[in-house]
């Protein structure tokens, strides 16, 4: 099973103490309650491992791996999907694998020792295999929401160096791939990176040591940033709710009067470049202020009073206490079972949940299309392409034929 054992700089959230350093002890004042995706993210995990494990770790006959599969089924979390997800995951473990001119060495759910670049830190490999000149460190990421991105990624970056550590009286591997494998995320499922081995060591010496050593401490500034998202006190912090109302630091905010920007006075409109600020900073703001209800609503539920808010019941929506019974009752009088029902078809991605990608793909891969999405506005830093409206007119005639 995953690591779980609480960690004050864990290699999956270096990201945030690497970029805003007191937030690693500040961190410690709040529980980390976790949450269903975690646990669905967990079972996968586990389903995964046990495979993988079967597969090159711990031969083991059917009788063992139903057994300890069947086990993870009775999870409340399982859902069938997972199976076809893991099997991908293991095809191209497999594939890794072969890839090498002879049989490498394979772990799985490796616990590794960070603590000689992070204070008492430690964090768990999914998949380590190593062989000859290179070493692979493949992350399997169950969710679907953000994509993952592999390059300069510090998780994936602190396991590299925890695997080479683990083996390095064995192995003196030259080049380290980092992997992402993501089956659930838009856009590509694997993502890799190559850093080579003295690169991978120096970022570890002379970028995460000195940040690590003032995260422990609780030294430095607090920074607010995107790894706000997955810190315990992203709610309530202070550094953040003040990058957040800083607003009024915004000059050409100001509505027009005879104020003066030089010996010029304030202009009645904002300049695009303007109108850019501004989004940014209510993007920000949309998810502190999310983060913030969210706090909020918890802290009445468990008595305590935010002056000027209340909980109250939210929206009801009328439900049969029994639609079986309810049903059987309105056909015993006399209505037409065919009024209770609609027939409609499913939609391409339920049918393609139901029969499997392999199989979807051989029966009606030829049929599926793909026409140009509606535009969207996005930060500059989002990967996808601009969006240039001939090019997709022309990408849509194509498509439709």
């Amino acid at each position: 099973m995953p690591e779980r054992k609480h960690a004050i700089l864990p290699a999956s959230g270096a990201a945030r103490w690497m970029a805003c350093t007191p937030s690693a002890r500040l961190e410690e004042q709040f529980p980390d309650t976790g949450s269903d995706y975690a646990a669905e993210g967990t079972l996968a995990h586990s389903i995964a491992e046990l495979k993988v494990r079967k597969k090159f770790v711990e031969p083991m006959g059917p009788r063992k791996f139903n057994t300890r599969m069947n086990k993870l089924k009775k999870d409340p979390h399982y859902q069938e999907e997972m199976q076809r997800y893991t099997d991908d995951y293991l095809d191209y473990v497999s594939k890794v694998v072969m890839s090498y001119s002879s049989a490498p060495h394979v772990a799985v759910e490796l616990k590794l020792d960070l603590s000689r670049y992070a204070p008492e830190s430690f964090g768990t490999g999914d998949c380590i295999i190593l062989g000859g000149d290179t070493l692979h460190v493949i992350d399997f990421k169950y969710g679907k929401g953000v994509p993952v991105g592999v390059e300069n990624n510090p998780q994936l970056m602190l396991y590299g160096l925890g695997a080479l550590d683990a083996y390095g009286m064995l192995y003196s591997p030259k080049k380290i791939i980092l992997t992402i494998f993501q089956p659930r995320a838009e856009g590509d499922t694997v993502k890799k990176w190559e850093i080579s081995r003295d690169d991978l060591i120096n970022w570890g010496t002379f970028t995460v040591r000195p940040a690590a050593e003032a995260a422990f401490t609780g030294k430095g500034k607090f920074k607010p940033g995107d790894w706000c998202r997955f810190c315990r006190a992203r709610a309530t912090c202070r550094a953040r709710a003040g990058a957040n109302m800083a607003l009024e630091d915004f000059k050409g905010i100001n509505a027009p009067s005879k104020k003066t920007t030089g010996s010029f006075p304030t202009p009645p409109l904002l300049t695009d470049a303007e109108v850019g600020d501004v989004l940014q900073r209510g993007v920000n703001i949309e998810k502190w202020l999310s983060d913030l209800k969210e706090y909020a609503l918890s802290a009445v539920l468990d008595g305590k009073e935010i002056p000027g808010w209340k909980a109250v019941e939210g929206r009801s929506r009328r439900t049969f206490d029994d639609i079986g019974k309810a049903f059987n009752d309105i056909k015993a009088a006399g209505v037409d079972e065919a009024m209770l029902y609609e027939r409609r078809p499913l939609t391409l991605a339920a049918i393609e949940k139901a029969l499997g990608k392999p199989k979807f793909v051989e029966i009606a891969g030829a049929h599926v299309v793909t026409p140009p999405g509606k535009p969207t506005l996005v930060p500059e830093s989002d990967k996808r392409p601009p969006y240039h409206p001939h090019d997709a007119v022309s990408d849509f005639k194509e498509a439709t034929g």
